[in-house]
């Protein structure tokens, strides 16, 4: 039996393409992150950029962004009910300018 406090950590790592990216990071800032914590399920949102080498062929940025979730049921339920949508919006938009991945991660309280 686990003894400490679990939380889901629900981190997107994005990449933008150099053609979009001042507008691709404005849009992640002024509409996706807000968009996607309108409804009260997703906490605590960070944004991040993520720190490599870049080579000659690679333009761009990557940044994460994190929101903290109860549990997987309620993510599951954001999912279909506002991730869809906002990944929908994100493509319309910019095509495959901007990709992105998921990652799951499970915050443990290391303090206990």
């Amino acid at each position: 039996m686990r003894k400490f406090k679990v939380m889901i950590v629900y981190n997107t790592t994005f990449h933008i393409d150099s053609a979009v990216f001042e507008e691709g990071l404005v849009y992640l800032k002024k509409d996706y992150i807000p968009a996607a914590i309108a409804g009260g399920i997703l906490k605590q949102p960070r944004l991040r950029q993520v720190l490599h080498n870049l080579t000659d062929d690679d333009t761009g940025g990557s940044f994460a962004v994190q929101f903290h979730v109860k549990d997987m049921n309620v993510l599951n339920e954001w999912r279909t009910q506002v991730g869809e949508e906002l990944q929908g919006a994100l493509i319309r938009r910019f095509g495959n300018q901007i990709t992105g991945f998921t990652t799951l991660l499970e915050e443990i309280d290391w303090e206990k």
